[in-house]
């Protein structure tokens, strides 16, 4: 650990690109249930568009198009996420040693709905360390950027905002955790940001740390 930084009294990570590597694997399907109801998104139009966003943005910024999706798109594309999830989903490197390491609690706070985090968890074996601290925009009124989700998680974990430490991939992520009142570390180590300027773009977006390894959690 780097003596050099205040420790936190609770750390809290978002799921998906940061305990998971997870954000392709489910841009993919969002692209191919929008292609079975006649819209063409791609896998990269995908992420700029709903990187850290709840399926209720999908909904809206369609809505805002005048396309309306059917009743049968959110759980379909569920349906197909948890499948692809089951079969192919992988851990970020390194995570489950960097949490076993903490001497401070953790909890997960996710823009993702609860079936899909626990699934997530449980097919990458990260389960045991978070229990039932699992938080997800379904929880609260507004999601990701705004700062309910993680001043939630810390209500619920018993912590000062200004206390915590999040843990995020996404602008929308690292917006909510700084409108929180949060310190917020960017994570750039998911396969997501091979092909972009992950550090450029987290820290455009407030992040107060952008690192790419999980090795490097405590380093400088």
């Amino acid at each position: 650990m780097n003596q050099g930084r205040p420790q936190p009294d609770l750390i809290i990570f978002d799921c998906d690109g940061v305990l998971v590597d997870s954000e392709l694997l489910s841009c993919r399907c969002l692209s191919e249930a929008l292609a079975g109801f006649g819209l063409a998104l791609s896998e990269q139009q995908a992420l700029e568009l709903f990187l850290g966003r709840s399926t209720k943005a999908i909904e809206q910024h369609y809505r805002g198009l005048g396309q309306s999706l059917p009743d049968s798109f959110l759980p379909g594309l569920k349906s197909r996420v948890l499948e692809t999830f089951a079969a192919s989903l992988q851990p970020i490197p390194g995570v489950g040693a960097v949490i076993s390491g903490l001497t401070v609690p953790v909890c997960v706070a996710s823009s993702s709905d609860i079936d899909r985090v626990s699934l997530s968890l449980d097919v990458t074996g990260l389960r045991a360390h978070f229990g039932d601290r699992i938080y997800t925009a379904q929880m609260v009124e507004r999601g990701k950027p705004a700062p309910d989700l993680f001043l939630y998680a810390a209500e619920k974990m018993g912590t000062q905002p200004g206390r915590s430490l999040v843990i995020e991939d996404s602008v929308s992520g690292v917006q909510a955790g700084k409108a929180a009142g949060m310190t917020v570390w960017g994570f750039v180590g998911g396969s997501h940001y091979r092909a972009r300027d992950g550090r450029a773009i987290l820290s455009a977006a407030g992040a107060d740390r952008v690192f790419a390894h999980m090795s490097d959690f405590w380093e400088a």
